[in-house]
């Protein structure tokens, strides 16, 4: 059973909906205990980092999710979800985050557009089961002011340019998280969501 984490913030129906037309058992959850029997855990996010990581801690998510994590099992964070699985954040002050990742999100230098809004495309660094059928330079949708550093390059699965490579894929193990919106993406995204559903 694939796990949506609802923590108050985020479009949480339209990656329910993309998991569901690929015919994946899914469910949208908004306490830690409606997971027990969860195989994949998505924390999808729509809002400021300082914001949501207050969430994802006032509802016991913070252990729920490393508790997951240490068991092998999968995890994807979308968007905000990305920015939460690293060390801390700059956005609006100084954020501790889960650390599931090191590094930090800082915002997009001066000179650039921000947020970023619209297609931009991926350049693949590191081939792993979640980009199984994706072309690399495949074009996927952001929305975003800041973005992540990461501190392990190995933990770079993908870049995108936008001033400046990004990564805007991270990884370790069965541990993802993707800047872009997925279930916004059409093919490509939709590939990448069943590719996360069939891992194990």
């Amino acid at each position: 059973m694939i796990a949506v984490i609802d923590y108050g913030m985020g479009n949480l129906r339209s990656v329910e909906k993309a998991f569901e037309f690929l015919g994946c058992d899914v469910r949208i959850v908004d306490t830690p205990d409606q997971t027990t029997d969860a195989t994949h855990l998505v924390l999808p996010g729509d809002a400021a980092f300082g914001d949501a990581m207050s969430n994802v801690r006032d509802q016991g998510w913070e252990a729920r999710i490393h508790e997951h994590v240490a068991d092998g099992k999968a995890f994807l964070g979308i968007c905000v979800g990305l920015q939460l699985m690293f060390e801390e954040s700059a956005e609006l002050g100084f954020h501790r985050g889960l650390g599931l990742l090191r590094g930090r999100v800082v915002r997009f230098p001066a000179g650039e557009r921000v947020p970023q809004i619209g297609w931009n495309q991926i350049a693949i660094r590191r081939e792993v089961p979640l980009l199984d059928g994706v072309p690399d330079e495949s074009f996927f949708y952001f929305v975003h002011s800041y973005y992540v550093e990461t501190a392990n390059p190995d933990d770079c699965v993908a870049t995108t340019d936008y001033g400046l490579d990004y990564t805007s894929i991270a990884g370790a193990g069965r541990v993802f998280g993707v800047q872009f919106h997925p279930e916004k993406s059409q093919t490509h995204g939709l590939r990448l969501l069943d590719n996360f559903a069939r891992l194990n």
